[in-house]
């Protein structure tokens, strides 16, 4: 059989919750139907963790932590085992693209490099391991004053459907370098390649209780993490409406401390004097890659008059040729939604432009077919006052607005509730740095669109969320600070 045909038959045994070192089913029965987007066929049934699988999980959790055999071990034996971990994520990176594009409707090598750029990630964090330090300080008294580094303790992470086991990588990664100990719960729609992951970890070597993963609806695993007692850090990517239920069940909790990445409505600059075919293609890849469904999204194209119209033609092309379908198929550029709410989401989105008044200058429509497939859209002539320019619309749906000066493009780049990501075209290098510092982002790149590397941090401003993932400021979302005085 071929590979996509052994995790097809894998996953017709149902899947439980890894708690402890192992699957075990929901103490309720409870489970989900995990479905292909592509197919709109089923493709694994998983147990769906309710408020009493969490108190098992925090319990195992609680007690792998307090058992100090991982906050507790050498950092070279824990660098080592994510170093392994990172190993072993490379050595099955085919079978866990095939596993990410039939759970998401991702093309197979989106989902190969997602495999990738998660063992990066996680030796990255190996080297991270003894990088922890404290630092001495001189003050009044005649006394010696040092700062230890210490692990939160257990930490609830809760990541999105669109980057599954990145999104997954970026956060259990750096908790477990600092010694901590994670509930990671996926989206309902897209828990596999979460539950792959605690595989690997335990065959890494990581101790059980350590890396547990709970599938679940979010109002119901998602609320009972955020509201655990036992739960000491929470970690969430997603939609702002779902932090603000989670910032009030950690208020009427322990107060546990939070990290939030809540998306974007992110603007790329392009000035005339740029170059266009370079903008063009960061602006294409930039919306449809991964079918849109990216918190960094070039979803708002801001193009200078002069040149707009260029621009537009340009997409329209690229777009019109773009080919969309079966994920699996190698010669695929866009794969299918990842599931039914947020293809219908984006539906009523392409409708509600062309009724405001948007011109579509590409696509527009749906595919339809038995997948969840949509044709990648541009939308020229948009106005800032328009629904598709101000919403997060987390699909392949581009908004081009236009601008005749540098402070306009300011005006309209930073009226947004978001501030997440920028970018700015230009050959102008004083202009460059003088349009990076007015746009207000949390990242801005100059002359090109996502980059990203896990040296490098990342988050937003506003409505975009709190605290940066990535890089060694990661250390201080999933750490504790200590000052020690000796007399």
């Amino acid at each position: 059989m071929s590979l996509v045909d052994d995790v097809r038959v894998h996953y017709q045994q149902p899947q439980g919750l890894f708690v402890a070192g192992k699957q075990v089913p929901a103490a309720s029965g409870a489970t989900l139907e995990i479905v292909n987007p592509a197919t709109s066929e089923p493709l694994a049934r998983v147990a769906a963790a309710q408020a009493q699988d969490v108190d098992l999980a925090v319990a195992a959790a609680r007690e792998a932590f307090e058992r100090d055999d991982w906050r507790g071990l050498a950092p070279s034996k824990r660098e080592q085992l994510l170093w392994r971990i990172a190993e072993l994520l490379q050595e099955h990176a085919d079978e866990l693209g095939v596993i990410e594009s039939l759970n998401n409707g991702k093309t197979l090598s989106e989902g190969r490099g997602d495999a990738g750029a998660a063992a990066d990630c996680f030796r990255y964090y190996a080297g991270s391991v003894r990088r922890l330090r404290g630092e001495t300080m001189d003050v009044d008294a005649p006394s010696l004053v040092y700062t230890l580094r210490e692990p939160i303790g257990v930490c609830g992470q809760i990541v999105p459907w669109n980057y599954p086991l990145l999104m997954a990588s970026w956060k259990v990664a750096p908790a477990l370098a600092c010694g901590c100990c994670v509930l990671l719960k996926p989206s309902e729609w897209t828990p596999l390649t979460a539950l792959r992951l605690a595989d690997l970890c335990k065959q890494a070597g990581v101790p059980d209780g350590v890396v547990n993963v709970l599938p679940g609806d979010g109002p119901v695993a998602g609320e009972a993490i955020a509201r655990h007692m036992g739960v000491d850090k929470l970690a969430f990517t997603g939609s702002v409406a779902t932090a603000r239920s989670l910032l009030k069940a950690s208020a009427e909790s322990n107060l546990k401390k939070l990290s939030l990445e809540l998306g974007g409505k992110s603007p790329l600059v392009v000035f005339p004097d740029a170059d266009l075919d370079a903008a063009a293609k960061a602006a294409f890849w930039g919306i449809f890659a991964n079918k849109g469904e990216v918190c960094s999204a070039s979803s708002r194209l801001l193009a200078h008059r002069d040149i707009k119209e260029q621009l537009v033609d340009r997409l329209a092309k690229m777009a019109t040729t773009m080919r969309v379908g079966d994920p699996l198929d190698p010669g695929t550029e866009m794969g299918a939604i990842a599931n039914s709410k947020q293809y219908d989401k984006i539906i009523r989105y392409l409708e509600l432009g062309k009724q405001q008044g948007a011109r579509v200058a590409a696509g527009g429509q749906a595919l339809g077919g038995k997948g969840l497939f949509v044709q990648p859209t541009v939308f020229d002539d948009v106005t800032p006052d328009m629904t598709v320019a101000s919403e997060e619309i987390f699909g392949p749906v581009l908004s081009v607005l236009g601008f005749q000066h540098e402070e306009q493009a300011l005006e309209i780049a930073n009226a947004s509730m978001y501030g997440l990501v920028a970018a700015v075209f230009t050959k102008d290098v004083s202009r460059a740095h003088r349009v990076a510092r007015g746009l207000q982002a949390g990242v801005v790149w100059i002359n090109r669109w996502n980059g990203f590397d896990c040296a490098a941090p990342f988050g937003g401003v506003k409505y975009s969320g709190w605290g940066r993932e990535l890089g060694e400021h990661a250390i201080d979302l999933y750490t504790q600070t200590k000052c020690v005085w000796v007399a």
